[in-house]
């Protein structure tokens, strides 16, 4: 590359112009946008907003999820150059999207915090787009959930997950992500017969009526067959993708506070994520990346790849 080729091609995630179209800027150098994307919080035009929260207060055992958004970001940069495998088309050629940016919030003032997810991601949805939204623990997703069934009514939900997140907790003031989705089924903002989790291998006494496909049942049935019984089971109305990096094995991600065995392999989260276009994905997050616990970044890159088929299955929406 001419140098002032190359000169053209330094920190797109500030200089691009086009919010379509590959980025071709080297991965070792610039600013660290999800995949090269403009930095801006102009949802003007904007069909898809990527957004971070660093949020790791809710956690059980192990912090480190604060750093997942930064992580999934560089690693992002890894996939900007060729249309992702096995989709039939880019999503960054059809696709108008923008990073903005991470959510802003005091971490000293936790109980604000919930409030503050909901307004933030009902700002991106106000503006007509749609948000993929990088974790941070598992909590975020139930303020997220609010905004969403604000605009949308009850969700169905697919969670790919070690843990069903469904133990139960009245308390709404507690922030716990062990407890998230109860109290977003408690409180009515997910439909549980229209929702299904994908790789749980984790005990809970009621399931409060949400469809189950354990991480065994998984590498029985196959992807292919997994991926038809969730489109069977969401059927055609809005849903939300949430997923938890648990959701794989440790062998491919060790990177998360609550590793536990026996789960996906990366191989067949992607298999299955692909075969769920035609989905009517309304929005989705990845989340419980925790880079500490992984020096190789091995999860951080299985978690942008995860938000890349995210991005593919929404603009696959948008096609129609």
């Amino acid at each position: 590359m001419a140098l002032e080729d190359a000169k053209s091609q330094i920190d797109q995630a500030f200089t691009r112009e086009d919010l379509k179209g590959p980025s071709f800027e080297n991965a070792f150098g610039g600013a660290t946008s999800f995949l090269r994307r403009r930095y801006t919080k102009d949802l003007t035009g904007v069909d898809l907003a990527i957004t971070g929260i660093p949020f790791d207060q809710a956690v059980t055992h192990r912090p480190g999820t604060r750093f997942g958004p930064r992580a999934i970001r560089e690693a992002s940069t890894l996939q900007p150059y060729d249309p992702p495998y096995g989709w039939g088309y880019n999503p960054l050629e059809e696709l108008a999207i923008a990073d903005y940016g991470d959510m802003a919030f005091d971490y000293a003032k936790t109980s604000e915090f919930p409030g503050r997810v909901t307004e933030h991601i009902a700002t991106i949805l106000a503006s007509g787009a749609g948000s993929v939204t990088l974790g941070g623990d598992h909590f975020i997703t139930f303020p997220i959930l609010r905004a969403y069934a604000e605009k949308f009514g009850p969700m169905a939900v697919i969670q790919f997950d070690a843990h069903s997140d469904l133990w139960s907790d009245d308390d709404l003031t507690r922030i716990d992500h062990g407890t998230m989705m109860y109290k977003a089924v408690k409180t009515g903002l997910v439909d549980p017969r229209r929702s299904v989790q994908v790789g749980i291998r984790t005990d809970c006494d009621d399931y409060l009526g949400v469809n189950v496909i354990d991480a065994a049942e998984v590498h029985r049935a196959g992807p292919a067959e997994v991926a038809r019984r969730v489109k069977e089971i969401v059927g055609q109305g809005p849903c939300y993708l949430t997923f938890d990096i648990d959701a794989l094995d440790p062998a491919f991600a060790p990177g998360t506070g609550t590793p536990v065995w026996g789960g996906l392999a990366s191989w067949q989260a992607a298999a299955i994520l692909r075969d769920l276009a035609g989905i009517n994905l309304a929005g989705g997050d990845v989340v419980e990346v925790s880079p500490p616990y992984d020096t190789t970044g091995a999860t951080a890159i299985a978690g942008a790849h995860v938000a890349m088929e995210l991005v593919c299955l929404y603009g696959w929406t948008r096609r129609g």
